[in-house]
């Protein structure tokens, strides 16, 4: 699979074309919630896992909701998870202290917080990339301005979306390129990378130069026009409400241990 491939923009902006009562939704209230989301996920202590299960609840309920493969979202946290694995890496090392046991097996204080930083880092990316995928960076963009973000920030922003894949795309067709004149990347000096990137560089400023240009020929001002604005409804606030009070009880309570004794108690 190329890295293209994995990419998959415009896959991206079709699903935020759908329609669908989530699609819908006002993108400032899926804003708010996925960034209340997020702020819940990281409150936690350094060693909790458990208590985290139940947020995902909301990224699964997102997916189905608004119709996103879970193939494509699974690809899309692959892609950054070497740096969530990087982070805590070194924690069981540095950790040794017994935090839990299972049984007879005695759990450090370090590879719980490992565990718990790769399950914030599944929750919070995926969290953003349904975000994305059901509401469009465009439309987000958008309202993310409305909500009082700066301008030249929700420009940059999507900017930074749109074209950072124009140059990846452009770096993946230079790599082959080389590949194919060196007959197989083994046998590139590794020397030959740092030229490729200074021309990685230059091809981007250039193509950014020329992008530009187009934009302004063709009336860019610096404001992000959506086709269909969106005004906040009552459905919209209850979805932010809703999604709040399950946020702070979860938060307030872990409900995967309630729910296990529950279970446990009824077994026996």
């Amino acid at each position: 699979m190329t890295p293209g491939q994995w990419i998959e923009i415009g896959r991206m902006d079709e699903l935020g074309r759908l329609d669908t009562p989530l699609h819908r939704r006002d993108a400032r209230a899926k804003a708010v919630t996925t960034i209340l989301f997020i702020a819940f996920v990281m409150s936690f202590p350094r060693h909790e896992v458990s208590a985290l299960m139940p947020f995902f609840l909301y990224p699964l309920a997102i997916l189905s909701l608004g119709r996103i493969p879970p193939g494509y979202l699974l690809r899309k946290i692959l892609i950054a998870a070497p740096f969530a694995v990087v982070i805590g890496m070194f924690n069981p090392f540095l950790d040794r202290e017994p935090a839990a046991a299972i049984g007879g097996l005695v759990i450090t204080g370090g590879w719980l917080s490992f565990a718990s930083i790769l399950v914030r880092f599944v929750l919070t990316v995926s969290a953003a990339l349904v975000l994305i995928a059901c509401t469009g960076m465009n439309r987000l963009c958008a309202g993310l301005e409305r909500m009082g973000l700066p301008r030249v920030f929700a420009v940059q922003l999507l900017f930074l979306y749109r074209y950072l894949f124009v140059v990846a795309a452009e770096g993946s067709r230079m790599r082959r390129s080389m590949q194919i004149r060196a007959a197989g990347p083994s046998a590139i000096p590794l020397r030959v990378y740092g030229s490729a990137v200074g021309h990685l560089l230059l091809r981007s400023m250039s193509r950014a130069d020329r992008v530009y240009r187009a934009m302004v020929s063709r009336g860019f001002d610096g404001e992000i026009r959506v086709l269909h604005e969106s005004r906040l409804r009552w459905a919209d606030a209850a979805f932010v409400i809703g999604w709040t009070v399950f946020f702070a009880a979860a938060r307030t309570w872990n409900l995967a241990d309630l729910l296990g004794r529950l279970f446990m108690g009824g077994l026996s």
